[in-house]
């Protein structure tokens, strides 16, 4: 099947933000968490406890990439071939990024523990975030997040974060003695959950901005030009609804308009340019279903 122009751009454009979200992703784990002996959660949390257990004998990269093998063989099966190819694409991305910074970071860039949970949940759910949004993964408990999302309506972010208590509790094992054995290995968890807070809350922030829409409710004189504008110009489906000023006892009609919230100012722009004088309101809503926007599922 052959692609458009428009459509290998569109593909280009999403591997290249996916990749940059890994590099995010990769560096954050080497730079502030590894070296502190800290578990983000994910595959990547398994794959440093793997490590640590192992004496530092085992690479991040590597069990990373075993890991993930397995789960990719599901994906391919349960959310198609195209998914499956990016994130393909992810595993060996984000592994050899991971060996990459793990063989040049070897002391954390930070000495402050707690600054590094956070830090690294912003960035971990920055780089996490874009990849969801852009088709693709950075693998692991994302790829079950992907999965569960592609049927139900449930935040991956929450999905991540119930995984990944249990993997974090599995830090205990590897925690600090430095300050007494108990309080050092508690004390690695407990930054561990704060890491996924912050990492959660940031893929929310990231993923689910990227699905926020606007809905117009437009009052003009020169309705019918302002609808074609919008229809042709911008592509948007336009609804007219008959209405009735009580004050002026005026018939006229309304336009009702919902679109992405990055077509925001468009939509504004066209509506200004045919009638200055138009009355608009605009509302952010979410969970826009339908032709268009996203797909209803069970």
């Amino acid at each position: 099947m052959k692609l458009t122009k428009q459509e290998l751009t569109r593909e280009i454009r999403a591997y290249l933000l996916i990749t940059f979200g890994l590099l995010i992703y990769a560096f954050s784990v080497t730079a502030f968490l590894a070296p502190h002996h800290l578990v983000g959660g994910g595959v990547t949390g398994i794959a440093t406890i793997i490590y640590f257990l192992s004496g530092e004998v085992i690479p991040i990269g590597y069990s990373y990439f075993v890991i993930n093998f397995v789960l990719i063989a599901i994906a391919m099966k349960v959310i198609g071939p195209k998914f499956g190819f990016k994130t393909i694409y992810a595993v060996f991305m984000s592994s050899f990024l991971l060996s990459i910074f793990q063989n040049y970071i070897h002391e954390p860039l930070l000495d402050d523990k707690f600054m590094c949970a956070v830090l690294s949940g912003i960035m971990c759910g920055a780089g996490i975030g874009i990849s969801l949004v852009n088709g693709g993964s950075t693998a692991g408990t994302d790829i079950i997040a992907m999965m569960i999302n592609k049927y139900h309506n449930i935040s991956p972010g929450k999905i991540i974060m119930y995984i990944d208590v249990v993997i974090i509790g599995c830090s205990y094992f590897i925690g600090e003695t430095s300050v007494g054995e108990e309080a050092g290995k508690i004390a690695t968890i407990i930054y561990g959950y704060v890491m996924m807070g912050v990492n959660t809350y940031t893929i929310d922030l990231v993923f689910t901005g990227q699905m926020q829409s606007v809905q117009f409710f437009i009052f003009s004189h020169k309705y019918e030009e302002v609808a074609n504008q919008i229809t042709k110009n911008l592509r948007r489906g336009v609804t007219a609804v008959d209405c009735q000023g009580w004050y002026s006892g005026e018939q006229r009609k309304m336009l009702i308009v919902i679109a992405r919230k990055s077509e925001m100012q468009n939509i504004m722009r066209v509506t200004k340019s045919v009638d200055p004088d138009a009355f608009l309101s605009m509302t952010t809503v979410m969970g826009v279903y339908g032709q268009g926007f996203d797909k209803l599922k069970s």
